[in-house]
This record gives structure tokens, sequence and C-alpha cells, in this order.
């Protein structure tokens, strides 16, 4: 029953191709032509090798369940923390890498990485941006940063004193030994 059905249907297909087509309006009778012409072209195209896909991943290198190598976010750390020693590079990289092997953060990989990278990334634009800024720019932040850090308390002072000694403010150095002289009062 169903071979006949398939042939009464290829026949039904094959008598209004051959009927149909006097009766037809000329555009879609171009039309048809042209799609006639195209999928006789693709049956004779030659059968090389398909277009090269992306590149899988090497798995044993990734994080589990994401695409990312380990190397591409020391690379981005060395980029966006210029301002940081390597050793202090390779703390965060350690760090920022032991959490996302850690199990208990397979759920959120993916997020941690796309956190982590949007941050760096404006780190790095935000030094590109003071490290273009004129000196007397700079003069004038490092004077409105004094006067703000006057009315801070004499702890969150230290802090501030301490983090502009280590060179842990992601501002250029020129900026840094302005805001550094604008703490301790010169």
């Amino acid at each position: 029953m169903g071979r006949r059905l398939r042939q009464g249907v290829v026949f039904a297909l094959l008598f209004a191709g051959l009927v149909a087509p006097a009766a037809a309006d000329p555009v879609l009778m171009l039309l048809l032509g042209i799609a006639r012409d195209m999928i006789i072209d693709h049956a004779n195209a030659p059968k090389g090798p398909a277009e090269p896909e992306q590149p899988m991943p090497d798995l044993a290198r990734v994080y589990p369940g994401t695409s990312v190598e380990p190397e591409i976010l020391r690379r981005l750390i060395d980029d966006c923390f210029l301002y940081l020693s390597s050793q202090q590079r390779q703390e965060i990289f350690d760090r920022l890498n032991a959490a996302l092997l850690d199990p208990k953060n397979a759920a959120i990989r993916g997020t941690m990485i796309e956190y982590f990278t949007e941050k760096a990334l404006a780190v790095r634009a935000a030094q590109l941006k003071l490290a273009q800024m004129p000196y007397s720019e700079k003069q004038r932040m490092a004077a409105e940063f004094k006067t703000e850090i006057a009315g801070m308390p004499a702890e969150d002072q230290v802090q501030v004193r301490k983090l502009l000694r280590s060179g842990l403010m992601p501002v250029p150095s020129d900026l840094n030994q302005l805001l550094l002289a604008a703490v301790d009062g010169g």
C-alpha cells in the first residue's frame, strides 16, 4: 500500500510538472528554471573536501565545559595588569586558575571567565586613557584626590598610601607618583 501511494504521488508530481508549465506564469517559470539549474549545478559539483570548520580546542588543555585555555587567561592578565609585577600577575593567575578548576564552580565557570575578562579589559582601557591624559590634567586630578583624601579617616588614608606605595593602583606610574605626593602632603 505504501509503495502504491508513493508511486501515485510521484506520478501526480510528474504529471503536474508537464501540464502546469503551459498554463503557469512566465515569472514563475523563470524562477523554477533557475532553481532547476541550481540543483543540477549542485549535483554536478565536484565533491572536494568540505570547507574547514573552526578547529576544536584540545579538550585536555581547556577549562572543563569551556573552550578557553589557561594560556589565554595568562596572556590576558599579562596584557591588562602591566602595572603589577610578574609575581603579582602570576598570583592572580594561580588564584583564578584554582577557582576555575574547582568542581564547585563548574556551573559558573564560563560566567567567571567572561566576568574576569570584562573587568581586565576595563582596567586596561582605563590605564590607556589615563596614560594619554595630559600631565596638567593629571596634576589637576591629584589636587582633587588630595582634597578627597583629606576627608577620609586616618586608617583609610594609611591604606590608600600603602596601595600607592606598593604600585597596586591601576594607574600609570607618573599619576601614581602624583597621587602619592598628594597623600603624603606634598
